[in-house]
């Protein structure tokens, strides 16, 4: 026997509430238990939506307590540090934490075991030569440029880059655990585990004496980060080595290269766009500014999880659906819009009623940023609309143009970035990124339609669903 919402309503509610609720308890039961594929896929959204608000919340206490212990200052220069390293791991990924799960399911699909093989050991080795060779030409470039980069800045990039080749390695063990619909194996690692492991050893090693700045803060990630990702890497592991039988393995590094490559600069550009903001007000502005900024953002995430659970759980369901099932794609596309926008929406009407008191938590100055939530919440609702676009077209071997959209929506933000922040401060960095967000969701939604004939946009593919 299983549980059933449906039924266990129908047996301790009166007869009349329980006919009322049966339908949304239906729905309920169809997304906890259906074992179709939409039901996987609803499945695995709702288990990275719930894990996603679990980490904002960690995240945002994680963050207001570094930012109380280290002070704005010694918080902006971590912060500027991490959203690096961050970024720079993602792309020593070299698009096949991305492009796997894309492959995996289609070698599934078509019994290619010895491919299926082959991408699962490759893809982990790549990576990791790659991160550790850029993380080694990164600690090169820091210190010869050193004397042009601000003297507090350089000791932390330095030690950052140590734990750069774990941030990729995660990236890539969370795509493969995406391809296989290990949801919480993809998730809990990076959005849990390491957060909560970097604020232990924080405590920790101020408690025996560590000075509260930014310094120890990086030691701390470094440690937590390196923790992490072994365990996943050996959780990961064994659990593919009982789903895939052993057997002769198939290289086709070529292949797999040349379709990673266009990935790699669409999440290239997507990190980048979605991060750009905070790099260039750390490129203009003292770290006060850049820990304002960064505190007012990760007020955001709290709205930014919706799409990002979305687009985690439909990933593979995209990429099964272009093999020969076109039209459950286009319903099932048109569908995840509705999935994305409305959360998105509630999310950001409650950041904004609770956003002041939320920032105050920080410290006093960072309340500063407050006003801005107001025009970067449009950018962030703006790319709710339209769901996520930009899977879809990279499950669908449309990654190519879906390059040339980012690039174009990068080179807009850095464009505006680089004419608005000297001239309004903060304010120009949340009007640049709030408008290139706006144009990168018309932009993928146009692209989506133009390519694939699927409306990607609310209330649009709500009807066409419908």
């Amino acid at each position: 026997m299983r549980f059933s919402a449906a039924t266990t309503a129908g047996r301790f509610l009166p007869q009349r509430l329980a006919l009322r609720a049966k339908p949304l308890l239906g729905r309920i039961d169809a997304v906890l238990f259906t074992a179709d594929e939409r039901g996987e896929a609803s499945r695995m959204s709702l288990i990275a939506f719930s894990i996603r608000i679990v980490s904002a919340v960690i995240a945002f206490v994680s963050q207001v307590l570094m930012a109380r212990w280290m002070g704005s200052f010694e918080y902006g220069i971590f912060v500027l540090v991490w959203v690096t390293m961050v970024i720079v791991g993602n792309l020593a990924c070299l698009g096949f934490h991305t492009s796997i799960i894309r492959f995996i399911p289609e070698y599934r699909e078509r019994n290619m075991l010895a491919e299926l093989r082959g991408i699962v050991l490759t893809s982990r080795l790549f990576v990791l030569v790659a991160s550790t060779a850029i993380a080694g030409l990164g600690a090169l470039g820091v210190w010869l440029l050193s004397p042009f980069i601000e003297n507090y800045y350089v000791v932390p990039f330095i030690l950052g880059l140590i734990c750069m080749p774990m941030i990729a390695m995660s990236d890539l063990l969370q795509g493969l655990a995406r391809a296989n619909s290990w949801a919480l194996f993809a998730l809990a690692p990076t959005y849990l585990v390491r957060p909560v492991l970097i604020l232990a050893l924080m405590v920790l090693m101020l408690l025996v004496g560590f000075a509260p700045d930014a310094r120890t803060a990086i030691f701390a990630s470094i440690a937590a980060t390196y923790a992490t990702t072994l365990g996943q890497l050996i959780g990961i592991t064994a659990r593919i080595g009982k789903k895939i039988p052993a057997g002769p393995r198939k290289l086709l590094f070529a292949q797999w290269f040349l379709v990673s490559l266009p990935i790699f600069l669409v999440e290239g550009f997507f990190f980048l766009l979605t991060n750009a903001d905070v790099l260039m007000v750390g490129a203009y502005m003292n770290p006060n500014d850049v820990a304002v900024y960064f505190a007012t953002v990760k007020t955001l995430a709290l709205v930014h999880f919706v799409y990002f659970a979305v687009k985690a759980g439909v990933a593979q369901r995209y990429a099964q659906f272009t093999h020969g099932e076109p039209e459950k794609l286009a319903a099932f596309a048109r569908e995840t819009v509705s999935w994305t926008f409305w959360p998105s929406l509630l999310m950001a009407l409650l950041v904004l009623v609770l956003g002041e008191p939320m920032l105050s938590l920080f410290g006093p100055e960072f309340v500063a940023g407050y006003p801005l939530l107001f025009l970067l919440v449009f950018g962030v609702v703006a790319r709710a609309a339209v769901g996520p676009c930009e899977s879809l077209l990279t499950m669908s071997g449309n990654q190519n143009i879906c390059a040339a959209v980012y690039a174009m929506t990068l080179a807009f933000n850095i464009g505006l970035n680089l004419v608005l922040i000297p001239l309004f401060g903060l304010w120009g960095a949340a009007m640049a990124t709030a408008f290139a967000m706006i144009f990168e969701a018309g932009a993928l939604s146009f692209t989506v339609w133009r390519r694939l004939g699927i409306v990607m946009v609310i209330f649009v593919a709500a009807k066409g669903a419908a």
